[in-house]
């Protein structure tokens, strides 16, 4: 049965993280890939102010061999990279355990990864290969999709309102100022902010229902 594991790493356990982190601060989310043996994150997309200097930044970086722009999509740019020094041990790591990057993404000064591994052996043997290279990862959370689907029938979520739930605390949404809006989070699920509003609305209600009026002590 396959696996998720979401964990955080910093920048500078991998060469990625070290190459970006001297860029001007930007919103960086990876395309999925399955890493293999010769291949580093060729695409990623970048989201922010400065495309200029980011862009010479990250090209002029020791370790980058060439940095192109090949997509525009309203504030964000896809790129493709072509790094001098294919050699990543967080990344060969995940490919030698045969797993798939589904999210990565920048966030201060630290990476979040969600992977699917096939199994929980797989996770071990995933987890021993960081300890082996030194790499410290940070484990966030581990589950199966039989698990996750169990955990939305227990809610009665949709699948589009627990993403939009997650991505809401994940972004600071429900934090106190909010770091993040609904504008902001509806351009990443590529929704309209109505939509996104309607999603939180009702997975709220449907998590507080569940949670509060479904007690055995509730009068």
């Amino acid at each position: 049965m396959s696996v998720i594991l979401e964990f955080t790493v910093d920048n500078e356990q991998f060469l990625l993280g070290r190459v970006l982190s001297g860029a001007p601060p930007m919103q960086i989310q990876l395309e999925r890939i399955v890493p293999t043996g010769d291949t580093v994150i060729p695409f990623l997309w970048a989201t922010g102010d400065d495309f200029e200097t980011f862009e010479r930044t990250v090209f002029d970086h020791p370790h980058v061999e060439d940095f192109v722009a090949i997509d525009n999509v309203e504030n964000s740019t896809l790129y493709r990279g072509v790094w001098v020094d294919n050699h990543d041990n967080l990344i060969q790591g995940i490919g030698d355990v045969d797993g798939t990057i589904l999210e990565g993404r920048s966030a201060d000064g630290q990476w979040e990864f969600h992977l699917r591994l096939l199994d929980h052996d797989k996770l071990s043997q995933f987890y021993n290969y960081c300890s082996d290279h030194g790499i410290s990862i940070h484990i966030v959370r581990t589950f199966t999709l039989t698990e996750r689907t169990e955990s939305v029938k227990q809610f009665d979520l949709s699948e589009e309102q627990r993403e939009a739930l997650i991505l809401g605390l994940r972004e600071g949404y429900f934090d106190t100022p909010s770091r993040v809006d609904l504008d902001e989070l509806a351009d990443e699920l590529g929704i309209s902010q109505q939509a996104l509003s309607n999603r939180i609305r009702r997975g709220t209600q449907s998590v507080l229902t569940e949670a509060l009026l479904s007690s055995p002590d509730t009068d």
